[in-house]
Parts: C-alpha cells; sequence; structure tokens
C-alpha cells in the first residue's frame, strides 16, 4: 500500500505546487492512516487543514480504499 500511496501522493503534488506549496509522503500505518509533511506556503497556511482533508485525503480514499484517515506531521 505504500507505494501505491506514494504514486496518489505524486499525482496530488502539482495541485499544491501551483500555489507555492508541496506535500511530502512520511508514513502510512497498518490501520491506514496516512502521515504526510506540508511545505512551502502550506506549511502554516490557514487553509492547510481544509487543503488535507478536502484535496488529499479524499483523494487518497477514492483511490486507496484501505486509506482511513490523513494527518499532517
Amino acid at each position: 500500500m505504500k507505494d501505491r500511496v506514494k504514486e496518489a501522493v505524486d499525482r496530488i503534488r502539482p495541485a499544491l505546487q501551483a500555489d507555492g506549496g508541496n506535500i511530502e509522503f512520511v508514513d502510512v500505518d497498518e490501520k491506514g492512516i496516512v502521515k504526510v509533511r506540508l511545505t512551502g506556503a502550506c506549511h502554516g497556511c490557514p487553509m492547510a487543514q481544509l487543503t488535507l482533508k478536502n484535496v488529499v485525503e479524499q483523494t487518497l480514499k477514492r483511490e486507496i480504499p484501505e486509506v482511513t484517515s490523513v494527518v499532517s506531521v
């Protein structure tokens, strides 16, 4: 599953980079919790949590049903 999550994160990355941000895959655990790090303009942005849940988490859940949630570390 880790490789599939990495590939999906790579597909999400250009959308964040278009706004000056970026995303880094950190890990995924056996419960399907994906850990990522938002960087660039996303780091500290007031909208980062919405982006994380509404864009990143929803995309990963749609593409990889085993994903249960996405958290920023």
